[in-house]
Order: structure tokens, then sequence, then C-alpha cells
């Protein structure tokens, strides 16, 4: 539930807040269900760059995270970026 209300405020985030969304009609689901299908292409084309080699998973993995990150979800402190 957690990783669906990340998504579902990233997403909200970008749009102008007002109290009513006249010009909205997806809902909650069809909101999260969009953005996780981008981020599943994003992460599969990741992984199928075969531009990269074994030895460079690390890059794969930060690629991922980066994407997962651009979508507002939290991956926690285990992956060092600096």
């Amino acid at each position: 539930m957690r990783l669906y209300q990340e998504m579902l405020a990233h997403y909200l985030s970008q749009e102008n807040a007002q109290i009513l969304f006249p010009n909205l009609h997806l809902d909650a689901m069809d909101i999260v269900e969009s953005e996780a299908l981008q981020v599943i292409q994003k992460i599969q084309a990741i992984i199928t760059d075969d531009s990269l080699e074994d030895k460079e998973c690390f890059m794969r993995i930060e690629e991922i995270v980066s994407v997962l990150e651009d979508y507002g979800i939290d991956c926690g402190t285990r992956h060092d970026f600096g």
C-alpha cells in the first residue's frame, strides 16, 4: 500500500491542485496503473541494454533505482549514490 501511496502522491504533485479536479477523468487506480506501466517499461529497457556487461551490474541497479526515485518511490538508504 505504501508504494501505491508514493506513486499516487508523486503523480498528483505534478498536477495543478484544486479542491475539485474537473478535468481529471481517471480514478486513483487508473493513475497508478498508468505510472506503473511506464516504470516497468523503463526498467525493462535498462535490463535489456546489451551495451552493459555483467561486470557493470551496479550501473544497471543504479539506473533502476534512479527510475524508481523519479516516480517518487523510496528505495531506502541501502543504495549509496555518493
